[in-house]
């Protein structure tokens, strides 16, 4: 199995949406009322400032997860959410947010977890950025997905966060840029071999 890691364009992103939306149902399993609107959410994002998009490819064609992210800026949903949130909290987390990459969404489908194609995705979505720092919200629970922030340098900002009455606690990190890469770490699930990048993604 060949995996390539594609980066994608506003317009190259746009256009493969609902193949994004396909895997963010499978990795997360959400109610139908998540997945209401899920697209016209990750239209608006790829407008942001400092967009990025990462799809990784298996055999050139299968999609088996993606990434994006874009400077976090006032006047962005999210952004202004948490601002407000850690501005109450006991801890300054307020400072991550100043000069930040925000990790929307990160999801790899079930068939291809645990093979690292999630710390690749996150590895790459956040190298040379220029923010000082990448930010990000994930569920509240021990999951892969939190072992992977931690691992990655992501700390805790906030826990048992609602963004809204009707959703999950979430947890809010935050981290310093470059991210770390756990080699040495016996369960870390990177590669064992680098990937090759591809500058475009093929036909999918």
């Amino acid at each position: 199995m060949k995996v390539t890691v594609a980066e994608l364009g506003p317009a190259e992103f746009r256009s493969a949406i609902d193949g994004f939306v396909a895997v963010y149902a499978a990795a997360m399993k959400p109610p139908e009322r998540m997945l209401a609107g899920r697209d016209i959410i990750m239209d608006r994002h790829a407008a942001n400032p400092g967009f990025r998009g990462l799809a990784a490819l298996v055999d050139q064609n299968a999609l088996a997860g993606f990434t994006y992210g874009f400077h976090g800026a006032p006047g962005q949903w999210w952004h202004d959410v948490v601002a407000g949130a850690l501005a109450l909290g006991p801890r300054d987390g307020g400072a991550y947010l100043d000069d930040s990459f925000e990790v929307a969404e990160l999801h790899v489908v079930p068939d291809y977890q645990g093979m690292g194609i999630g710390r690749e995705l996150l590895l790459r979505l956040t190298e040379d950025r220029q923010e000082r720092t990448a930010v990000l919200s994930t569920m509240d629970t021990e999951s892969p997905a939190r072992r992977l922030y931690r691992t990655s340098g992501f700390t805790d900002l906030l826990t048992g966060f609602r963004f809204s009455g009707g959703e999950p606690p979430y947890a809010v990190m935050g981290a310093r840029l470059p991210l770390r890469s756990p080699s040495s770490d016996p369960g870390d699930d990177a590669p064992d071999q680098p990937w090759p990048r591809s500058p475009r993604p093929s036909s999918w």
